[in-house]
């Protein structure tokens, strides 16, 4: 479970990351781009490029994007908050703790800011301060993506070894956008150790449809069809987890026969 956990934040993060519209600029036209303006806007053109590349893993690059819109106006909050994603990413935590901490100064109720800090405690081992901040976000009524941070509250709860209190938050991420893939897998493993089967069934069924099947989802899949005697489904998603992913740990589980 902490693989999927671990994989689940980080997705999380970077899809809540920036404030890129979804047709962005183009990452390509950065330097012809990226000098023209005030200050304000500067920095708004360089964040967005940064968080591009962000989102495409060039993190050296985001990281210059980045210094440079907090260079171009040092009070304008998501170029710091975008700072404090790259430098977790790079493993930098005092960095990023400082990033961060001047973004929440700057914005102290912005959604997005409150939430990425949210990532960041909780990547930090700080799961209960965390789901403070995910609860702040969540409370700014211009705040568009509220379902992001009760999944991930619900993440950083199970890390805590609470899953009746995750259940809850995955539940009102799902009720707010049902095609939330992170909340279906992790829902999903809660209704199958509950013993829910049709449930967690249709739940990761969900999740394989909206996303790119997993190690995790294929290996949860397999496991709800064998609970239900259903051999065919099950060797057939054995097959898809050999093929798919045979270095992984759900594989070696199957092979030494530990399915739960």
């Amino acid at each position: 479970m902490k693989t999927i956990l671990t994989t689940t934040l980080l997705l999380l993060a970077a899809a809540c990351a920036g404030t890129a519209p979804t047709e962005g600029p183009n990452p390509d036209n950065r330097t012809i781009i990226g000098e023209v303006g005030e200050p304000r806007n500067r920095a708004r053109v360089h964040t967005d490029l940064g968080t591009a590349y962000f989102e495409r893993g060039n993190l050296g690059v985001a990281l210059e994007e980045l210094r440079t819109a907090a260079a171009a106006d040092p009070s304008y909050a998501p170029a710091h908050s975008m700072l404090g994603l790259v430098y977790m990413q790079l493993r930098e935590e005092s960095l990023a703790a400082q990033s961060f901490e001047r973004a929440m100064r700057l914005s102290p109720n912005d959604g997005d800011i409150n939430h990425n800090y949210g990532v960041f405690l909780c990547e930090t081992k700080r799961e209960p301060d965390s789901i403070r901040y995910f609860m702040q976000a969540v409370k700014n009524p211009l705040y568009s993506t509220p379902w992001r941070s009760y999944s991930a509250a619900g993440v950083c709860t199970l890390r805590t070894d609470k899953p009746k209190e995750a259940e809850q938050y995955f539940e009102r991420a799902l009720r707010l956008e049902p095609d939330e893939t992170a909340s279906l897998l992790n829902l999903g493993q809660i209704r199958y150790r509950q013993g829910k089967i049709d449930e967690a069934r249709k739940l990761v069924s969900r999740y394989n449809k909206l996303a790119e099947p997993s190690a995790e989802s294929l290996w949860l899949a397999l496991r709800i069809e064998r609970k239900s005697g259903e051999r065919v489904a099950e060797q057939s998603l054995a097959t898809q987890l050999r093929r798919r992913f045979p270095g992984s740990a759900e594989y070696q589980a199957l092979q030494r026969g530990k399915f739960d």
